[in-house]
């Protein structure tokens, strides 16, 4: 028990340590998934596909409606649907100006051919898929930004085996694609780490970051059960005007 003990205080000294977790999960999550993927018939990964849309959309929903709900006095009542119009509506006019999705998409073709993979028609489509559902939300980071200032990867370990489950039950539909989403993981989770004590006053825009995050993992969910319909990449320019938001004067 002490070893243990002493390991795990060891690594509260090592900023970045709940991001390499994280990844190394999802890593696990896609050789699981090819493993039990090659038993699964086309009508089996088709059901798991919406199950998994169907389970994302949940962890969207519950985000969000933590986000817009409050209880006052006995009573519940929701808001912050401006919030919702003025971070989502400008962000996808960023989004598609910048064409984000497209940027995805090519990394992921490049990927798709340096991996050895060209042949695969789903890689592009399960790493973007993928990426998109464990890149966005305010878990990652608010995570990495613990890691970082505090050497506290708890809530990236909670993440890492979230993670690992949707993971493994997408590569079972969508491919070997979905295990390169540790790659983005690995990045973005990293970058904020390191950029922590920089952005430390963001902490003060977490409810925004968890209520816009959460929309947008929500969308990812939408794709998953009824095709892909919606650019959700084109709609991350959403969270940083959320941050934004939060250092505006006034309440929005």
């Amino acid at each position: 028990f002490r070893r243990i003990r002493s390991h795990f205080m060891w690594g509260e000294d090592m900023p970045g340590l709940g991001t390499a977790i994280n990844a190394a999960a999802i890593l696990l999550g896609g050789i699981g998934g090819l493993l039990f993927g090659r038993l699964l018939t086309e009508r089996h990964q088709d059901t798991l596909t919406k199950a998994c849309g169907i389970c994302v959309l949940f962890i969207g929903i519950g985000g969000a409606l933590e986000g817009m709900l409050s209880v006052d006095g006995g009573m519940v009542s929701s808001g912050r649907s401006i919030l919702i119009i003025a971070c989502i509506a400008p962000g996808a006019l960023v989004g598609e100006t910048l064409n984000l999705e497209g940027l995805f998409q090519r990394f992921g073709k490049w990927l798709k051919i340096k991996t050895g993979n060209a042949k695969d028609k789903q890689f592009v489509d399960g790493f973007v898929t993928a990426s998109l559902t464990v890149c966005i939300g305010a878990m990652a980071i608010i995570g990495a930004i613990q890691d970082g200032l505090l050497g506290d990867y708890s809530l990236l370990v909670t993440k890492a085996v979230l993670d690992f489950i949707i993971v493994l039950i997408m590569t079972c539909s969508l491919g070997k694609g979905c295990m390169f989403s540790a790659i983005p993981v690995a990045v973005c989770q990293g970058s904020v780490t390191a950029l922590a004590g920089l952005l430390k006053p963001v902490m003060t825009a977490l409810a925004n970051l968890a209520l816009v995050g959460s929309i947008l993992i929500f969308c990812v969910g939408l794709n998953l059960v009824w095709d892909k319909r919606i650019r959700v990449a084109n709609l991350l320019p959403a969270v940083a005007i959320a941050v934004i938001v939060a250092f505006l004067p006034f309440d929005i």
